[in-house]
């Protein structure tokens, strides 16, 4: 079976990855670059992570450039939802992936808890805004099992290099801990979503894996 992963250049979601990759199936990465960080070495840095997964099977690597999507949602979102806003983004440019790509499901790193968007009730807002199924296999390992299957993987040490993802930013003094489907749709009303998703699609490039 074909899925396609967000991956961030965390700890987190590679080792996602790679339990899919062991039971024999596909996974097709998607990770989102924000153009401050394009010239620091962070496509590298996930290139690197992606070829290490390839030893587990079958791998491809999609990148998506953030630089607009971030100016549409500053512009128009409150930054205590602006996190949460960018995930149904970013899951809603994974579905196109999917469909292009005739992949089955969406698989993520999400760890409850571990961050304020991994709330129940954020992930809940969030994974709403998409039809597809989202298979979350870490969503409640404790953290030093997610590091320690990364050490064995040897994901670990690229995982840790010191850059900067694409979220990073984003994340309010007081973010919303506990977010509801409506709440976000609501705040959906003032942008452009297909727009937005389509920034996304037309920027995306294949990864040269070699």
């Amino acid at each position: 079976m074909k899925l396609v992963a967000l991956l961030s250049g965390g700890i987190d979601s590679p080792v996602a990855v790679y339990k899919f990759l062991k039971l024999g199936h596909e996974v097709i990465c998607v990770h989102f670059v924000h153009h401050t960080t394009v010239g620091s070495g962070i496509e590298k840095k996930v290139v690197k992570l992606v070829k290490q997964l390839k030893n587990y099977g079958t791998v491809k690597l999609v990148i998506v450039p953030f630089k607009d999507i971030q100016l549409e949602i500053i512009k128009n979102v409150p930054a205590t939802v602006r996190m949460l806003i960018y995930r149904r983004m970013m899951l809603r440019i994974a579905e196109q992936i999917l469909k292009k790509e005739s992949a089955k499901h969406i698989l993520t790193g999400d760890n409850l808890g571990q961050v304020a968007s991994q709330t129940l009730q954020n992930l809940n807002a969030v994974y709403a805004s998409i039809k597809t199924t989202i298979l979350t296999p870490l969503l409640g390992f404790d953290k030093v099992d997610i590091i320690k299957v990364a050490k064995q993987i040897g994901t670990y040490d690229i995982s840790i290099l010191p850059y900067e993802d694409c979220c990073s930013f984003l994340v309010a003094e007081h973010p919303e801990l506990r977010a509801s489907p409506g709440q976000l749709a609501k705040v959906e009303e003032k942008l452009d979503v297909q727009k937005v998703v389509n920034l996304g699609l037309s920027n995306a490039k294949l990864a040269n894996l070699n």
